[in-house]
């Protein structure tokens, strides 16, 4: 089988029922602390970039004892749905069906099921039954770069048939409110749920031509998951905004430089937003204003690993890929993640 180089043939992406307002946020904190919020969290609430996230459950959900076998049926229930209806709408703009696809690399860190999801969904969604299911978990904000790494890597020692990639995130049943110490109120003011999916093959579209990952092995504790007594809590540490200028530029330039490539050469890069302030950063350190992503983190929230493919999906609709265009997401570990797509 001759080389084929992997294209990104479509993206889809499904959001689960509940939307909420920024304001909204205020409102529920402020009557479950019975005052109103203190001035410097109701300006941290405020100045995230975000006017709207959506979440699997009603606000009332997640005020109510937390259990882990509770969550984790939410998860099962609301991962199931999101996950059909993103990857039905990336096979639908690819012209494919699910017997089509030879693999299925499924990006999750907000829940884990066993058989995997992607296992699951063999039989309800029409796969053929000798797909390769490959799920990866722990990556959190950095998968869904890392994920479509991962995925161009399969095509390329497979290229029978396309690969789907599914990043899907229930952050919210994170939410710990019964402590609301400072972690857990920025937890509840950024993050928020979503899914994509993308198709990769031969065919029109960008090339994925090169992906790439640096970790920082003393930053342990800069983000992840410690397990607690009724599901995952988040472990949020550092000032990763002054990161991205300090670990993560010198990095990313060396990696733009084995591409033989400069910043002036790029198109609008797709960054997974993190929160308005690592907006800013990655902006000022890209000389690029980053509008698509700045409008996914205010519609959407942080989501996790879906939301650079949300970023990615709204670039790509402005027109063709004409110039080489940088992805970056940065996640636990803690992980830089880069990719380049190339017209």
């Amino acid at each position: 089988m001759s080389h084929l180089s992997p294209r990104l043939r479509a993206i889809g992406t499904a959001l689960p029922d509940h939307l909420l307002t920024q304001q909204q946020v205020l409102d529920i904190l402020a009557k479950d602390k019975g005052k109103a919020l203190p001035a410097r969290l109701a300006d941290i609430l405020g100045n995230t970039g975000i006017e709207q996230r959506h979440i699997a459950m009603p606000p009332e959900y997640y005020f109510g004892d937390r259990s882990w076998s509770g969550r984790a049926q939410v998860y099962e229930d609301a991962a199931a749905r999101m996950f059909q209806d993103a990857a039905n709408m990336a096979l639908d703009r690819a012209g494919l069906c699910p017997a089509d696809i030879g693999q299925i690399v499924f990006v999750s860190t907000t829940g884990t099921m066993t058989p995997s999801l992607p296992s699951r969904m063999i039989a309800i969604m029409g796969f053929a039954p000798d797909t390769r299911c490959v799920p990866l978990f722990g990556y959190g904000c950095a998968g869904g770069a890392i994920g479509l790494g991962v995925a161009a890597d399969l095509f390329r020692a497979a290229p029978e048939k396309p690969v789907l990639l599914v990043s899907l995130e229930l952050c919210s049943i994170a939410y710990d409110h019964s402590r609301m110490d400072k972690k857990d109120m920025v937890a509840l003011a950024l993050f928020a749920d979503g899914c994509a999916a993308a198709i990769v093959g031969a065919g029109e579209g960008p090339e994925l031509s090169a992906f790439a990952s640096h970790i920082w092995p003393e930053t342990l504790d800069m983000m992840g998951w410690e397990i607690g007594e009724t599901g995952f809590d988040l472990v949020l540490a550092r000032n990763i905004p002054s990161f991205v200028n300090s670990d993560f530029a010198p990095v990313c330039d060396a990696f733009l430089d084995s591409q033989s490539l400069a910043k002036g050469d790029l198109g609008e890069s797709a960054c997974h937003p993190g929160g308005g302030r690592v907006v800013d950063a990655l902006a000022d350190y890209l000389e690029d204003d980053l509008t698509e992503t700045r409008a996914v983190l205010r519609r959407n929230g942080n989501m996790s690993s879906p939301t650079v493919l949300f970023v990615l999906e709204r670039v790509l609709a402005k027109g063709p890929v004409s110039k080489p265009m940088l992805m970056t997401a940065l996640g636990p570990g803690f992980v830089g993640a880069m990719g380049v797509l190339r017209p």
